[in-house]
């Protein structure tokens, strides 16, 4: 990472982060239930990948924040369905459904809420008691 890193940059990419994998969830909810005509169609649930990124005076200051890597489909299969009547039924009469499981995309919700949340708490006691320091100086 080029230039120092603050305690309010390490929040800013955190509540980026969990921005985005609340946005990875609500797509995957509006997906729940879609069918396709093939398995390769058939959508499947998506989630980011994370990594650290250190600052250039980690050694001194010990921070890191977190990175997006990229976006990537989990590796489940949809689930194949016998409905002749659909009109996205392939040849044998079956049609594919979302690979998404909606408890544990609200569970993932949830976590996700909790840890945008937390992060605000931290940037809220940090302004807090970086304002009751000058405080104290004057």
């Amino acid at each position: 990472m080029s230039g120092s890193m603050s305690v309010f940059d390490v929040a800013g990419r955190s509540m980026s982060a969990q921005l985005l994998r609340l946005n990875t969830i609500t797509s995957n909810i509006a997906q729940a239930g879609a069918v396709a005509g093939s398995e390769a169609e058939a959508f499947r649930a998506i989630r980011p990948v994370f990594g650290a990124v250190y600052s250039e005076r980690f050694q001194q200051d010990g921070l890191s924040a977190v990175s997006v890597e990229g976006v990537v489909p989990l590796d489940r299969e949809p689930m194949r369905m016998h409905r002749p009547d659909h009109p996205l039924a392939d040849a044998e009469g079956y049609v594919y459904q979302a690979a998404v499981n909606v408890d544990e995309e609200m569970v993932e919700m949830l976590e996700a809420t909790r840890q945008y949340q937390n992060t605000v708490e931290v940037v809220s006691t940090l302004r807090t008691l970086m304002a009751r320091t000058v405080q104290m100086g004057q």
